[in-house]
Protein backbone atom coordinates (compact mmCIF):
# COMPACT_ATOMS: atom_id res chain seq x y z
CA UNK A 1 0.00 0.00 0.00
CA UNK A 2 1.16 3.34 -0.98
CA UNK A 3 0.12 6.55 0.67
CA UNK A 4 -0.21 10.17 -1.34
CA UNK A 5 0.92 13.31 -0.15
CA UNK A 6 -1.58 16.40 -0.61
CA UNK A 7 0.71 18.45 -2.73
CA UNK A 8 0.72 15.73 -5.25
CA UNK A 9 -2.69 15.09 -5.53
CA UNK A 10 -3.79 19.09 -5.62
CA UNK A 11 -0.65 19.42 -8.56
CA UNK A 12 -2.96 16.84 -9.94
CA UNK A 13 -6.55 18.31 -9.57
CA UNK A 14 -5.68 21.73 -10.08
CA UNK A 15 -4.38 21.28 -13.09
CA UNK A 16 -0.66 22.57 -11.75
CA UNK A 17 2.42 22.16 -14.55
CA UNK A 18 3.54 19.22 -12.15
CA UNK A 19 0.28 17.82 -13.20
CA UNK A 20 1.98 15.15 -15.68
CA UNK A 21 4.53 13.79 -13.54
CA UNK A 22 1.95 13.57 -10.67
CA UNK A 23 -0.67 11.54 -13.11
CA UNK A 24 2.60 9.40 -13.78
CA UNK A 25 3.80 8.76 -10.29
CA UNK A 26 -0.26 7.67 -8.97
CA UNK A 27 -0.10 5.53 -12.56
CA UNK A 28 2.79 3.67 -11.67
CA UNK A 29 2.00 3.12 -7.80
CA UNK A 30 -1.90 2.16 -8.95
CA UNK A 31 0.17 -1.20 -10.97
CA UNK A 32 1.66 -2.22 -7.66
CA UNK A 33 -1.21 -2.25 -5.20
CA UNK A 34 -3.42 0.29 -3.55
CA UNK A 35 -2.52 3.84 -3.07
CA UNK A 36 -4.41 5.80 -0.26
CA UNK A 37 -4.79 8.60 1.64
CA UNK A 38 -5.17 9.77 5.28
CA UNK A 39 -7.35 12.26 7.24
CA UNK A 40 -5.29 14.93 6.68
CA UNK A 41 -4.26 14.75 3.21
CA UNK A 42 -8.11 14.68 2.55
CA UNK A 43 -8.99 17.98 4.39
CA UNK A 44 -5.77 19.64 3.19
CA UNK A 45 -7.14 18.59 -0.60
CA UNK A 46 -10.40 19.68 0.45
CA UNK A 47 -9.14 22.76 1.94
CA UNK A 48 -7.24 23.79 -1.44
CA UNK A 49 -9.58 22.65 -4.27
CA UNK A 50 -13.59 22.59 -2.69
CA UNK A 51 -16.01 20.43 -1.97
CA UNK A 52 -15.12 17.23 0.02
CA UNK A 53 -17.79 15.29 -1.84
CA UNK A 54 -15.82 16.23 -5.40
CA UNK A 55 -13.17 16.16 -3.90
CA UNK A 56 -13.61 12.34 -3.01
CA UNK A 57 -15.45 11.35 -6.04
CA UNK A 58 -12.62 12.33 -7.75
CA UNK A 59 -10.18 10.28 -5.54
CA UNK A 60 -12.23 7.21 -6.46
CA UNK A 61 -12.32 7.29 -9.65
CA UNK A 62 -8.58 7.99 -9.87
CA UNK A 63 -8.52 4.15 -8.15
CA UNK A 64 -7.77 5.79 -4.38
CA UNK A 65 -8.70 4.95 -1.19
CA UNK A 66 -9.68 6.34 2.12
CA UNK A 67 -7.31 4.84 5.39
CA UNK A 68 -7.18 7.36 8.48
CA UNK A 69 -4.44 6.95 10.74
CA UNK A 70 -4.10 5.01 13.37
CA UNK A 71 -2.74 5.33 17.21
CA UNK A 72 0.38 4.56 16.60
CA UNK A 73 1.01 6.98 13.80
CA UNK A 74 -0.41 9.79 15.68
CA UNK A 75 1.85 8.96 18.09
CA UNK A 76 4.48 8.81 16.14
CA UNK A 77 3.90 12.20 14.78
CA UNK A 78 3.89 13.90 18.09
CA UNK A 79 7.80 12.17 18.69
CA UNK A 80 9.08 13.72 15.59
CA UNK A 81 7.21 17.19 15.69
CA UNK A 82 9.05 16.99 19.23
CA UNK A 83 12.57 15.90 18.02
CA UNK A 84 11.85 18.87 14.99
CA UNK A 85 11.14 21.61 17.73
CA UNK A 86 13.66 20.12 19.66
CA UNK A 87 16.58 20.95 16.40
CA UNK A 88 15.08 23.88 16.00
CA UNK A 89 15.81 25.12 19.66
CA UNK A 90 19.25 23.20 19.69
CA UNK A 91 20.31 25.78 16.24
CA UNK A 92 18.28 28.89 18.34
CA UNK A 93 15.93 29.16 15.64
CA UNK A 94 12.35 30.43 16.80
CA UNK A 95 10.11 27.33 16.78
CA UNK A 96 7.41 29.47 15.12
CA UNK A 97 9.97 30.30 12.61
CA UNK A 98 7.38 30.96 9.06
CA UNK A 99 10.38 30.40 6.68
CA UNK A 100 10.75 26.55 8.24
CA UNK A 101 7.53 26.51 9.95
CA UNK A 102 6.19 22.64 9.75
CA UNK A 103 3.13 21.44 11.17
CA UNK A 104 1.93 19.01 12.91
CA UNK A 105 0.12 17.84 9.63
CA UNK A 106 3.54 17.13 7.75
CA UNK A 107 4.56 14.67 10.85
CA UNK A 108 0.79 13.29 10.72
CA UNK A 109 1.22 12.24 6.87
CA UNK A 110 4.63 10.69 7.10
CA UNK A 111 4.03 8.65 10.33
CA UNK A 112 0.95 7.52 8.23
CA UNK A 113 2.74 6.67 5.52
CA UNK A 114 6.13 4.92 7.43
CA UNK A 115 3.89 2.92 10.02
CA UNK A 116 0.50 1.99 7.86
CA UNK A 117 1.90 2.02 4.47
CA UNK A 118 5.00 1.19 1.79
CA UNK A 119 5.92 4.41 0.72
CA UNK A 120 4.82 7.68 0.04
CA UNK A 121 4.30 9.53 -3.22
CA UNK A 122 5.50 13.34 -2.53
CA UNK A 123 7.31 16.44 -3.55
CA UNK A 124 8.90 16.97 -0.24
CA UNK A 125 11.07 14.25 -0.29
CA UNK A 126 14.06 15.41 1.76
CA UNK A 127 11.61 16.53 5.05
CA UNK A 128 10.10 13.33 4.94
CA UNK A 129 13.65 10.96 4.66
CA UNK A 130 15.01 13.18 7.11
CA UNK A 131 12.60 13.06 9.54
CA UNK A 132 11.16 9.55 8.86
CA UNK A 133 14.24 7.28 8.26
CA UNK A 134 13.54 3.76 6.70
CA UNK A 135 10.26 5.18 4.16
CA UNK A 136 10.53 4.88 1.05
CA UNK A 137 9.73 8.22 -0.90
CA UNK A 138 8.85 8.62 -4.31
CA UNK A 139 8.70 11.49 -6.48
CA UNK A 140 6.68 12.50 -9.17
CA UNK A 141 8.60 12.91 -12.24
CA UNK A 142 8.15 11.64 -15.88
CA UNK A 143 9.39 8.95 -17.21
Amino acid sequence: MIAVDSSVLIDLLGDDPRADAAEASLRLALTAGPVVLCDVVLSEVTAGLGRGSDVMDALEDMGLRFVSLDQRAAIRAGEMQRKYNQRLRSANLPVANAAMARTMADFLVGAHAMLQCDALITRDAGFFRDYFKGLKVITPTLA
